[in-house]
């Protein structure tokens, strides 16, 4: 393995820290210097080297846990017992709940309930924290499908407002003799202006959690918080109301005959798809649709033209992967949490896809994420904060073709 020997000789995870600053600061210099192929070849190492370090640290805590796997209340002595009890006691004497821990494996007994905090913090039951860092270290949670849009928007730092002039008018230009006139024309110009709203996030752990958890809580901890941080911008990106939150796509009307709609009780047919191909204007041609994987598969994949073959293609791309298109446009699956998926009777007209150039929506970061830790002295609970300012707008919406399910009228 290519940092493996490096990991071996630190050991030290503060050294580790360390080595991958070093790495991290490389890259920045590479990028100041406009060496972009060796940026991301240095933030590939990165990546490596993270790999790397996750697998040692966990294979070196399996080898640990192994040690301690049998149920030692049943095969050890009581002089051994008390031996292992007297040891624990002076390396750890300040570890109650390790302590608690100890006497679970060893003698069976409970967790007393005063370890059990029950509070609406995540406490150490919430992580199954009875069990040591040698037993454990992995928590499992359910995969989330985000940051994909965030990729494809555009995406600028300004600080305080910002106004993106606009004209909806051009010259034309008209034919005329040798020396006929023409009527002057003023190019009229319009803006968008971009304030900012406050996104946060505060989570809070109990002074237990915070103490005696493992280091794969922690990191999980900050993961979460980055990543609800994310979803929050992407959810804003496809329908935020532009009410104390960015405005999103799906707020925005989209322009004279560039919408269809399907009536109700109706389903998408092929010249629903083609009349949506037909209101996008061709100085657009890099738009690509959006929709929910729901709508995808139930509405559009099992269409099928007069020989049963499918209208919608998955093909699968050189890295192994399904490459989803409806007549050769690419689909990006958006969350269900973000619009709506396709239903066949709806109690409010819905838009259910969408075709649109997704660099022609701005988001405007004024202050990028700060994390900053504190406590709560009063519940001595420790908090984990994540702030930062951000507006978001369709800065240019002819690439925006809709696709609405009707609402039945009576």
């Amino acid at each position: 393995m290519k940092f493996m020997n490096v990991i071996k000789k630190f050991g030290c995870r503060n050294d580790m820290i360390a080595f991958r600053n070093q790495l991290l600061d490389e890259a920045s210099s590479l990028l100041d210097e406009g060496k972009t192929e060796e940026y991301q070849a240095k933030m590939d190492d990165v990546k490596v080297f993270d790999e790397e370090y996750a697998k040692y640290t966990e294979e070196k805590a399996n080898i640990e846990a192994l040690k301690g796997a049998v149920s030692l209340h049943n095969v050890l002595s009581d002089d051994a017992k008390d031996g292992i009890i007297a040891q624990i006691n002076m390396q750890d004497n300040d570890k109650t709940y390790r302590m608690a821990f100890m006497n679970f494996v060893l003698n069976g007994e409970t967790i007393p309930q005063e370890l059990r905090n029950e509070d609406a913090y995540t406490t150490s039951s919430d992580v199954t924290a009875v069990i040591p860092n040698t037993i454990l270290n992995r928590i499992i949670e359910k995969i989330e499908d985000h940051g994909k849009l965030l990729s494809k928007v555009t995406r600028t730092f300004y600080k305080g407002g910002v106004s993106v002039p606009t004209s909806a008018a051009k010259p034309v230009a008209t034919w005329t003799t040798e020396r006929g006139k023409v009527d002057k024309q003023k190019k009229g110009t319009d803006s968008i202006t971009f304030s900012y709203y406050k996104l946060k996030c505060v989570v809070a752990v109990t002074l237990t959690v915070d103490t005696v958890t493992l280091d794969v809580f922690e990191r999980t901890l900050a993961n979460n918080v980055a990543d609800a941080m994310v979803k929050a911008l992407e959810n804003a990106i496809v329908s935020g109301t532009g009410t104390g939150q960015p405005k999103g796509i799906l707020k925005e009307t989209a322009l004279a005959k560039q919408n269809v709609d399907i009536a109700s009780g109706a389903g998408v047919t092929y010249a629903d798809l083609c009349s949506m191909e037909a209101a996008l204007p061709s100085a657009y041609e890099s738009a690509e649709w959006g929709m929910t994987k729901k709508t995808y598969f139930s509405a559009i994949q099992s269409m099928t033209d007069s020989n049963g073959q499918p209208i919608a293609r998955v093909n699968v791309g050189i890295d192994g992967k399904p490459s989803y298109n409806i007549l050769g446009r690419p689909v990006n699956f958006i969350s269900s949490d973000y619009m709506s998926d396709y239903t066949d009777d709806v109690t409010a007209d819905t838009v259910f896809a969408f075709i649109f150039r997704f660099e022609d929506y701005m988001l405007n970061t004024n202050m990028n994420v700060t994390i900053s830790h504190y406590e709560d002295h009063d519940t001595d609970d420790k908090m984990t904060k994540a702030v930062m300012l951000v507006d978001g707008k369709v800065i240019d919406k002819n690439s925006l073709v809709t696709m609405t399910k009707k609402k039945k009228t009576a």
